[in-house]
């Protein structure tokens, strides 16, 4: 299989389509985000590693990396959506304005009095349900995880030490969902899930909002460092609700002005690029297996909420194989000279894979790098999501 595929969405730039309003990114909804955030205990923002050597070597002003891995001793940044929606549904179920319920108010014995007892669901191949789980034990509230078939055990357990009834099933990551929706209609449980469809998109958006909180804190940096804002943003994708998330707050601040944003997906799980490439406005579904390294992208039904935020105003879809991934975490865990040393897991490097990857062979992908337009002048933007959350898997890789 080729190595990248991509497609240009020239539909982002033209002014004269008519796109989807941008609800739930104004400034009142993410500061709420934001400010609840900064009420949950240890928070502190991740750092944004300035890989000066790297921007050298590759003939660009910077390359910046946002390493999630230092998200709460999580070892990744899915906490942010699933503490933010069951913090917001539970202000919505107690009458209350988000603002009133910062963290020390929601673990309140009264407020558990108030509320009683909730089981929350949701299915992941890891790092949403861990953040949920997290959440929930600490509301000393129940949660139910399912898993799809090939989970790492270590995610497994991860998520089993935070309280939760996990059970690794026999079902892809799309029909995992399915039957975590199935247990909320059966129980009465409150689905906590990051995908979107029709008649399930009010939670979905709460957790789009709670991964605002990277970009709100990479702004935050960069204009503490006196650093101009990045020219280009590589964004992962697996139902897309991250990638939205990042590209429907950087569309509502900066309008036309915002960075050339490139989505990254694996082949295997390449929902947001079949979409893109049909053309038609519409969310298309990969099937099967979804087998990829990137078991957070291994999502083959795109989020509603995000498809049309990423139609509407993403740049450049790129299909990857798995080695491109790779290739990114080895860069991070290699870093030049006195570049500082980032751990990335499978779903987080494959941004910054990409890039090197296309800086190097600039001839081979001539057509998209002219598209792209990177160049000495660019300042390059990726994100790591996630660790080593799969201890095993990393080390396969790297070593």
């Amino acid at each position: 299989m080729e190595l990248l595929k991509w497609v240009h969405n020239t539909k982002s730039r033209d002014v004269n389509y008519e796109k989807s309003e941008l609800v739930g990114f104004d400034n009142k909804s993410i500061h709420d985000v934001y400010e609840f955030h900064k009420s949950l205990p240890n928070y502190k923002p991740t750092p944004l590693v300035d890989l000066k050597n790297l921007a050298e070597h590759y003939g660009v002003k910077k390359v910046w990396l946002k390493d999630e891995s230092k998200r709460f001793g999580l070892n990744a940044f899915k906490v942010l959506g699933g503490s933010y929606a069951i913090g917001k549904y539970l202000s919505q179920r107690l009458g209350k304005d988000i603002n009133e319920l910062p963290y020390n108010v929601l673990i309140s014995d009264e407020i558990k009095k108030e509320l009683g007892d909730v089981t929350f669901v949701t299915a992941t191949d890891g790092n949403h349900g861990r953040g949920v789980a997290w959440m929930a034990n600490r509301l000393k509230q129940k949660s139910v995880v399912y898993m799809p078939k090939g989970s790492a055990k270590m995610r497994f357990d991860a998520i089993a030490r935070e309280g939760a009834d996990v059970t690794i099933t026999d079902l892809n990551y799309d029909d995992a969902v399915r039957l975590a929706n199935k247990g909320a209609e059966d129980y009465g449980w409150i689905m906590v899930q990051d995908t979107a469809w029709d008649g399930y998109e009010e939670i979905p958006l709460w957790i789009m909002q709670g991964y605002s909180t990277i970009i709100n804190e990479v702004i935050e940096q960069l204009k503490e460092a006196g650093e101009e804002k990045p020219t280009h943003v590589f964004l992962q994708a697996g139902v897309g609700s991250f990638a939205g998330a990042v590209q429907g707050y950087l569309s509502y601040l900066y309008g036309d002005d915002r960075p050339v944003t490139v989505i990254c997906e694996p082949h295997g799980a390449n929902c947001i690029y079949k979409s893109m490439e049909a053309n038609d406005g519409n969310p298309h579904n990969v099937g099967g297996d979804l087998t990829t390294i990137m078991a957070g992208l291994a999502c083959g039904e795109p989020n509603t909420i995000s498809w049309k935020i990423l139609r509407d105003n993403a740049d450049f879809s790129v299909s990857c194989d798995d080695q491109v991934a790779a290739r990114g975490m080895r860069v991070l865990s290699s870093p030049l000279k006195d570049d500082q040393r980032v751990i990335s897991g499978e779903s987080g490097a494959v941004g910054l894979g990409l890039f090197t990857i296309l800086s190097e062979r600039k001839e081979e992908y001539k057509e998209l790098m002219e598209a792209l337009k990177i160049d000495e002048n660019s300042r390059i933007l990726c994100i790591s999501t996630e660790g080593d959350t799969d201890v095993e898997g990393y080390r396969k890789v790297v070593w």
